[in-house]
């Protein structure tokens, strides 16, 4: 099987629905949010098996596909629900009570996996910035801007868990 197809050859490429050119803002919110999947990729990569967060980490990747599924839809069909947007407040608020309490901003940093959530949570950022700007332009489900600014907490409080978990200190600004 060839994964080229040489259609997108030309600066367009396809929806679900729709043909359209490749720098559509939906086509920069999916790719901005397939980035930072990717970067999820290498932070399960960096973990070490002693943290038991793969798992949480592999599920956040297949609603993120869920996702970019519904971005790419012209007549999306909502894949995301609110036990999504629950399920990470309860790991934030097990990741933030495990971790010392915050008294200022920090910097980004520490071991590699926690570095490497840091780059997942301004990855996210940028693709919720991405996200709103869609959502001035269409009507896209206003649950997906939420799961993706949970979702960059969660890689916050997750950076001071890992850290945590290596007797790594927080730095202050």
């Amino acid at each position: 099987m060839k994964i080229y197809t040489k259609t997108g050859d030309t600066g367009a490429t396809d929806l679900i629905g729709a043909r359209v050119d490749k720098d559509d803002l939906r086509i920069e919110c999916y790719g901005t949010l397939d980035e930072a999947n990717s970067f999820i990729g290498l932070l399960i990569s960096n973990l070490e098996t002693a943290f038991d967060v793969k798992r949480d980490l592999y599920r956040i990747q297949k609603v993120l596909f869920d996702v970019n599924t519904e971005l790419a839809s012209i007549d999306p069909k909502t894949n995301l629900y609110e036990e999504e947007i629950s399920y990470l407040e309860e790991r934030i608020d097990y990741y933030m009570g495990n971790t010392p309490e915050l008294h200022g901003f920090i910097l980004p940093g520490g071991s590699k996996a926690a570095s490497t959530a840091h780059v997942v949570r301004t990855v996210l950022r940028r693709g919720e910035r991405r996200l709103v700007s869609l959502q001035k332009a269409t009507e896209i489900n206003p649950l997906v801007v939420k799961y993706i600014n949970r979702l960059s907490d969660y890689f916050f409080s997750l950076a001071r868990y890992l850290n945590k978990k290596q007797n790594i200190e927080d730095i202050l600004k």
